[in-house]
């Protein structure tokens, strides 16, 4: 993958939309006889939206340039977008537009002082990614926690490149399949947002390459905030762990997010967060004995 055609994000995006919403969700009459399309038709999106056909065609062949804010908005009221989607459609726009500049090269790294935030947080697996998913910064707890992920030798760590490319993944994650729905489709968010971060069209090039997995979810076009929920891990010391995790964005550190792992006090992820912290704890006095 050399680099995102742009035209074909904005067509197939706007296509796959379209075709996930019937006459009936839209709130449109459903008239009798056989649909040669799958979900909406162009016109009934046009007709949604208060535009004319002929230019929700220009738009879904790849050209938003020019296409104003109120367009946007209408396009994604009409499609159901949500707040993900509509995000994504709004960065497809900016790309096509003639001041399209690259953005800010995405980081590898963090200030000590985030260092020191992270390692401040004794009790939670804390760590810091990029829109790559790279891990670009961890505590102590985060690195016994996610030790499969680091098992490869390659660094950065990237949590996407595990999931896919690692059959271990599947055992360390138990909700995998839906692990593996949003990493794709946050991935398709951030080239959406930075399409011309080099790094991360060689990361696509590469999972498209090497798993069919990947290219089915990629074709998808799904986009997704991954902002708080449930992870459910295997780990091979403790067992398994169910933590709750927030994801932060960092606003003195554009492009990183942080990510905190908790568990209730009392439960059985809470006292195997613990036994994981003693077991970090002794591997690091076992490195330290050997240096």
């Amino acid at each position: 993958m050399g680099q995102i055609d742009h035209r074909a994000e904005i067509r197939e995006f706007l296509s796959s939309r379209r075709a996930r919403l019937t006459p009936e969700q839209a709130g449109l009459p459903a008239y009798g006889g056989h649909r040669r399309v799958k979900g909406l038709r162009r016109e009934e999106v046009a007709l949604l939206a208060g535009v004319s056909i002929d230019y929700y065609v220009r738009m879904e062949r790849g050209n938003l340039a020019g296409a104003s804010e109120s367009v946007l908005d209408a396009i994604a009221r009409a499609l159901q977008l949500d707040d993900a989607e509509r995000d994504h459609l709004f960065a497809l726009a900016r790309a096509a537009g003639p001041a399209s500049r690259p953005r800010r090269a995405t980081p590898s790294g963090v200030r000590p002082v985030i260092q020191q935030v992270l390692d401040a947080i004794g009790d939670a697996p804390a760590w810091v990614r990029n829109g790559r998913h790279d891990i670009v910064a961890m505590n102590r707890l985060a690195r016994a926690l996610y030790a499969p992920v680091l098992a490869d030798p390659r660094r950065p760590a990237n949590t996407a490149r595990f999931v896919y490319l690692d059959p271990a993944a599947r055992d360390f994650f138990v909700d995998w399949d839906r692990i593996a729905n949003d990493a794709a489709a946050m991935l398709r968010l951030e080239a959406g947002q930075n399409p011309h971060d080099r790094a991360l069209i060689e990361l696509i090039g590469e999972l498209s390459t090497q798993s069919e997995v990947f290219r089915t979810r990629w074709a998808s076009h799904d986009v997704r905030y991954h902002r708080s929920g449930q992870k459910r891990l295997r780990h091979p010391i403790v067992g398994q762990l169910d933590l709750d995790f927030e994801s932060m964005e960092l606003p003195s550190e554009p492009g990183l997010c942080l990510n905190v792992y908790t568990a209730a006090a009392g439960t059985p992820a809470a006292d195997g967060l613990k036994l994981l912290a003693s077991w970090a704890a002794t591997r690091d006095l076992t490195i330290a004995e050997d240096v």
